[in-house]
């Protein structure tokens, strides 16, 4: 398979960190990068969380959602159902 080059600028001490981990993992940066871009392929997803939310409001996201595993909040399939149950 062909291959190509993908240049990334970043800080050079956070490039050197980078490195120093790859290292102590067995991995070099091209390595890591490409394991990275695979994940991302493979996944069709960025392979961890990426959030502007307050960490308030990622802890009241996640017991909102535990409360709906655990029954204690209805769901509804769409606005309609809701609307009509809101009007009971």
């Amino acid at each position: 398979m062909p291959q190509t080059t993908l240049s990334v600028r970043m800080d050079e001490e956070l490039k050197k960190k980078f490195d120093d981990f790859c290292s102590d993992v067995g991995l070099n940066a091209s390595v890591a990068v490409n394991l990275f871009v695979k994940t991302v392929v493979r996944e069709n997803r960025i392979p961890f969380e990426i959030t502007s939310r307050p960490a308030a409001a990622r802890g009241a996201v996640r017991a909102a959602e535990e409360d709906l595993e655990q029954g204690r909040l209805q769901s509804y399939e769409n606005a309609g159902a809701l609307l009509r149950d809101l009007l009971k």
